[in-house]
């Protein structure tokens, strides 16, 4: 809940700079909570059917005490809610998505610290000495030995990822070309660092890779496609825009 509101107030922090709506996001908070919610709890569970297939009660699906999701899926949803709105709206994504990947950048830095906190994210053993070592009498990781401080390597790069987007946002008058990078970003290092989970779900148990590295090279090569795209035929060039 933190996460969701200082998205929002970012969103709203960024809504003069990039000239769109606020009311978007405020007038359907529901419907944007509920669509992230519920679409990245099922495909989490849908990830690790093999562990979560023996639940009996359906209200556990939703009520759990596990608190874990699909970081991708709920990404995915948030923007097809988002889609579906503006094309009601008859107005372009390129117009807010500038904004919605900065807040994305700062609220995964806050994300993956109380991921930390609450143990839904977790390394595998490691030598590097940065290793963090679990001693709660509660914590549900498996490891006994110091493992991978995973969730504050994704906290740290995300935040700084977040400082070197707010600041270019701030010089770089050219819409799109910031989402592009930062989405790119974003998914280069989920890919990457995903090999260091300690966690493993229906994919990684037969391929080498999990959900969340498949989603984040199908996402590279879009963008990455897109980006080129755009600069090709001078899509980026034309949407210069002056930021307040």
């Amino acid at each position: 809940m933190i996460c969701f509101f200082v998205f929002l107030w970012m969103i709203k922090k960024l809504s003069e700079r990039y000239q769109y709506s606020y009311s978007i996001f405020t007038q359907n908070i529901l419907w944007y909570f509920l669509s992230v919610f519920i679409f990245s709890r099922v495909f989490y569970i849908i990830a690790n059917w093999t562990e979560l297939k023996y639940i009996q009660n359906p209200f556990e699906f939703f009520f759990m005490n596990d608190f874990d999701f699909s970081l991708i899926w709920g990404i995915i949803w948030f923007f097809a809610f988002l889609t579906l709105q503006l094309k009601v709206r008859k107005e372009k994504l390129e117009q807010y998505i500038d904004g919605i990947a900065i807040s994305f950048l700062l609220v995964l830095a806050l994300g993956y610290l109380w991921a930390l906190l609450g143990w839904q994210v977790y390394g595998k053993e490691t030598h590097f000495w940065i290793e963090i070592l679990y001693t709660h009498s509660f914590t549900p990781i498996p490891y006994q030995v110091a493992i991978f401080p995973l969730p504050i390597v994704y906290s740290i790069i995300f935040f700084i990822l977040f400082c070197i987007s707010y600041s270019l946002s701030l010089f770089v008058h050219l819409r799109s070309l910031l989402w592009y990078l930062s989405f790119i970003s974003i998914a280069s290092v989920l890919l990457i660092f995903e090999f260091f989970s300690g966690k493993y779900d229906i994919f990684s148990q037969t391929l080498w890779i999990n959900m969340t590295q498949i989603f984040s090279i199908i996402a590279i090569v879009i963008f990455t496609y897109k980006l080129f795209q755009a600069y090709r035929s001078g899509e980026i060039k034309e949407n210069t825009i002056i930021l307040k």
